[in-house]
């Protein structure tokens, strides 16, 4: 079984809305380890656009399983890493205008700049992940530069039209898993993962955590997050 990653992101997008206090992303943590979770996730983006300083600092003061911090590779947010010492820091893309993240890491024609930044984070004890898209060239990069581990981004399959473009990209992402393993890296997967398409994903042997927000928060308006947090880990389960 996979580890439950939950991302509290959205939590913090509906407080942002408002520009108040509430819901706030630091309790709902709390609740989502209550009701089983096996680490946080939180994306300090540069234009804080849902979760800020306040929150990562409190996270880190109150999160009892691992936090996960989700990061661009540039130095203003590194900075806040090195002084806050999250469990892990995962290396996202980010673009100012996208919605959501679009696609995993050009680790290979970053290699010089994600790597000096993914040193620094070692350094300084903290684990570090890639987020990057399920190929292979993008996995050899991956395994030469300061990371313990990769995180497969999903969206592809999860917006699958068809049937069969959905197995093709499955049989990429699971292929994609054995390379890694092979290569000596610890593979999470994310993004676009829901209540209805998370078991295939789960089956796939060797996958240690699945990082899931917006499926679980959307779930927690019409049924509560302890409850929607312990659907999610049985599907998974």
């Amino acid at each position: 079984m996979p580890m439950l990653g939950v991302n509290i992101d959205h939590v913090a997008t509906i407080r942002q809305t408002r520009k108040t206090v509430e819901p706030d992303p630091v309790w709902a943590a709390s609740i989502c380890e209550l009701a089983g979770c096996h680490s946080i996730v939180a994306h300090l983006r540069q234009d804080r656009r849902h979760i800020n300083d306040r929150d990562i600092r409190l996270l880190r003061e109150t999160v009892r399983t691992r936090l996960n911090l989700e990061m661009a590779p540039v130095k203003e947010i590194v900075d806040i890493a090195c002084e806050v010492l999250p469990d892990q820091s995962t290396l996202v893309p980010e673009k100012r205008e996208e919605l959501t993240t679009e696609g995993g890491l050009d680790v290979v024609s970053g290699m010089s700049k994600i790597g000096k930044m993914a040193e620094r984070l070692a350094k300084k004890g903290i684990s570090v992940s890639l987020f990057i898209d399920p190929a292979e060239n993008q996995i050899r990069a991956s395994a030469k530069l300061h990371a313990g581990s990769i995180e497969f981004h999903t969206g592809n399959y999860a917006n699958a039209k068809s049937e069969k473009t959905r197995s093709v990209e499955l049989k990429r992402i699971s292929d994609s898993v054995r390379f890694a393993l092979d290569l000596g890296l610890k593979v999470n997967a994310g993004h676009g993962l829901t209540y209805q398409n998370v078991t295939e994903v789960a089956r796939i042997k060797g996958i240690h955590e699945l990082n899931i927000g917006h499926s679980i928060i959307s779930r927690a308006v019409l049924v509560g997050l302890d409850k929607a947090v312990r659907e999610m880990l049985v599907l998974i389960s």
